[in-house]
């Protein structure tokens, strides 16, 4: 959060009115923001107000992230009446505060008054991305990847915010140095084969035991698959742990 921000924060909305403009251009009641120059005084507001709005609704839709705001420059002819009411600043459009947004800045006092403040979102996350270019059906591990911050606004074909969504995973296609990873890249490789021999792992609070066991189907982590414990021949499903590894909660 910059300077302008914090104090923005601490202003009332009723001293953020008293810094608007005395005079008035108006269309009716409503008017449209342009791309062009805009007084010192009135750009403080609209961006004390844009900042303010999508700041509060990232809090409440609880995204994380950094997110840089540019409030686009207006019509200078634009003037407003004092307002003798609290402003109020909702946004206009898209659903989301990211990428081209609207934010309506109103006026219900006894001379009401609208106006559409265009600005950019820029929200930048920690995503999964690739530390080398990797091959077709590698499996990822821990020195394949990092987090490293994207303007996710830009990733129209989705993004990763953890390792552990990436960890073991294997490639459906070849990747670049420094890529972000989506969902789309990645399938979930398989870690026991059908026949291999496995470890059963039964667990029953903290207690445990193992014993000697045939996979009869293959199975990725995390995945269930049918295995024959070799000491009884009794068949059981068994979710994979880790590469010959399988678990049983009792």
């Amino acid at each position: 959060m910059n300077a302008k921000t914090t104090f923005f924060r601490r202003l009332t909305r009723s001293l953020i009115c008293a810094l608007i403009p005395i005079c008035l251009l108006l269309c009716g009641n409503r008017v449209l923001a342009d791309a062009v120059t805009l007084p010192e005084e009135f750009i403080g507001v609209t961006q004390g107000f844009l900042e303010f709005t999508v700041e509060d609704y990232l809090a409440t839709t609880q995204t994380e992230g950094r997110y840089e705001i540019k409030v686009n420059q207006l019509d200078p002819r634009l003037r407003m009446p004092q307002c003798d009411k609290d402003l109020t600043a909702t946004l206009e459009s898209p659903a989301q505060p990211l990428g081209r947004v609207t934010v309506r800045v109103r006026c219900d006092g006894t001379s009401p008054w609208t106006v559409f403040v265009p600005a950019q979102v820029h929200l930048f996350r920690n995503v999964v991305t690739t530390t080398r270019p990797l091959k077709r059906e590698s499996v990822l591990g821990e020195q394949d990847i990092a987090l490293r911050e994207r303007d996710v606004g830009l990733l129209n074909q989705g993004y990763l915010t953890s390792m552990d969504q990436a960890l073991g995973q294997k490639l459906v296609r070849a990747t670049v140095i420094d890529q972000v990873l989506t969902p789309a890249h990645m399938e979930q490789a398989e870690v026991i084969s059908k026949g291999d021999h496995v470890i059963i792992t039964a667990r029953s609070g903290t207690l445990s035991v193992r014993m000697p066991g045939e996979a009869l189907s293959k199975g990725s982590i995390s995945e269930q698959i049918r295995v024959r414990n070799l000491n009884s021949q009794r068949v059981v499903k068994a979710r994979v742990t880790g590469p010959g590894q399988v678990e049983v909660a009792m």
